[in-house]
């Protein structure tokens, strides 16, 4: 093999690096993009609990960001492994930060979609507690008028 050879393999293997630092970096800023919006956590215009968790469950929809996640990973496992970055520190720390983020907020997602589903039984619940019905108000009412009539025929 000549020096050439060996020369434009090692020019080789520097633009490969730099293109998959560059694929690693464009997966991270795009998984980053995908993550739901703060202001889409945090306000709302809902009527009602059940229409705000509605709406805070479809907020925290990662999207693609796994995907992209997944990306990203990939080819900065494939770089690590081919000792292809000089300096990965920063990457691994993003995809670290990255990982953290998308637990996060799946964990929210799967906690809210919990109180979607019980919400409205313990709204039934509620609205099931207290009296039987109304009809045994109104015959406490007819008793109550009863003994203000034997009141009055007493009092003559």
């Amino acid at each position: 093999m000549s020096q050439a050879t060996l020369g434009d393999d090692e020019e080789l293997f520097g633009e490969a690096a730099t293109e998959m630092r560059a694929d690693v970096e464009s997966s991270l800023e795009d998984a980053w993009a995908a993550l739901p919006d703060a202001d889409d956590v945090w306000e709302t215009d809902a009527d009602n609990v059940l229409g705000v968790l509605n709406g805070l469950n479809s907020a925290l929809e990662v999207g693609d960001a796994e995907d992209h996640l997944r990306d990203a990973k990939k080819w900065f496992t494939m770089g690590q492994r081919a000792d292809a970055f000089d300096d990965a520190d920063d990457l691994e720390e993003e995809i670290a930060d990255l990982e953290d983020a998308i637990t996060d907020i799946s964990g929210a997602s799967e906690q809210v979609g919990e109180l979607t589903s019980t919400i409205p039984a313990l709204r039934g619940t509620l609205e099931d507690a207290g009296p039987a019905d109304d009809a045994a108000d109104d015959d406490a009412g007819d008793d109550a008028g009863g003994e203000a009539e034997a009141e009055a025929e007493d009092e003559e």
